[in-house]
């Protein structure tokens, strides 16, 4: 069997695998065309392996590291899902206050990576809350794919209101020091832009590559730092009336368009995948929240 390589995968390979993450098409047609690229020794089994993430492997924070106090916990949401579980990450040798962050995952519930970013975040000199939206139907099921279905059972609506309330909740937590921004991919990007917009007090936000609020961004108070891959035309369709609409309020914004990068460039499990885009991108995240937030 041929090993598989990133270069190997036509972009409409990655097109396509974005339509079945976001339920635009079904796993039995997602599969019936992937087919098509099946060819010169590659098989469909190959190249679906080669194409899902991979957990096992690509972690870079491990949950029993040292130099994190790491622990799952469980906050109120009352507009939203009730009690919702979250994983609450900081510094293990952390004297003082910490600035907070809440990572929203993306529209798969708190899956493996999206644990890792928490992590990084907190080895980065935050106090980061990973909150799992999941939760009111028994949380992450442990793959994506179920995770997707569990998730649309939920009104997004709702789901935003859990991670308002994981603001609230780390805004309050006594080693923070009250200001608390947001990053999210995704569904976690969407969320993120609509946290400008609905929570005043919103220290910073940064989504990635996340859908956009059409209505009430003159409310945004909290500066944004917007990061989208070049090759992500479904989300960037949105950018230029946003963008223009950020303009016409005033607002601080900050946005990168990372070259031939596709949507999820930052998720190091799977081959969209872009390290330097993802370092990049990471690096200006922490940096603009160690601006705003510190």
């Amino acid at each position: 069997m041929k090993e598989l390589r990133k270069e190997d995968i036509k972009q409409e390979v990655f097109d396509l695998y974005d339509d079945y993450a976001h339920n635009r098409v079904s796993r039995r047609l997602f599969l019936d065309k992937l087919s098509i690229y099946a060819v010169g020794g590659i098989t469909v089994s190959s190249l679906l392996g080669f194409i899902s993430p991979d957990y096992v492997k690509k972690i870079q924070i491990q949950a029993d590291d040292p130099n994190l106090k790491s622990e799952y916990i469980n906050y109120d949401s009352p507009k939203g899902g009730g009690s919702i579980k979250a994983l609450l990450s900081r510094p293990a040798d952390a004297k003082e206050q910490l600035p907070g962050i809440v990572v929203v995952h993306e529209n798969r519930g708190l899956n493996p990576h999206i644990e890792d970013v928490g992590r990084r975040a907190g080895l980065a000199g935050f106090i980061s809350l990973a909150p799992d939206a999941l939760t009111p139907l028994g949380g992450y099921p442990g793959n994506d794919d179920d995770g997707r279905e569990l998730q649309r059972k939920r009104d997004r609506d709702g789901m935003l209101e859990d991670f308002i309330a994981a603001f609230e909740y780390l805004k309050n937590h006594p080693e923070c020091n009250g200001k608390v921004g947001v990053v999210g991919f995704c569904f976690g990007g969407w969320i993120s832009n609509m946290m400008a917009v609905k929570v005043p007090d919103l220290g910073a936000a940064v989504p990635f590559y996340g859908g956009q609020p059409t209505e009430d961004i003159d409310k945004i108070n909290a500066p944004l730092l917007l990061h989208f891959g070049e090759l992500d035309k479904r989300v960037n369709e949105g950018w230029p009336a946003y963008e223009t609409a950020l303009k016409k309020h005033g607002k601080k914004y900050e946005a990168f368009i990372y070259e031939n990068a596709n949507h999820g460039f930052h998720n190091d499990t799977t081959p969209r995948y872009d390290r330097e885009a993802a370092e990049l991108a990471w690096k200006r995240t922490i940096d603009f929240f160690n601006k705003h937030l510190s």
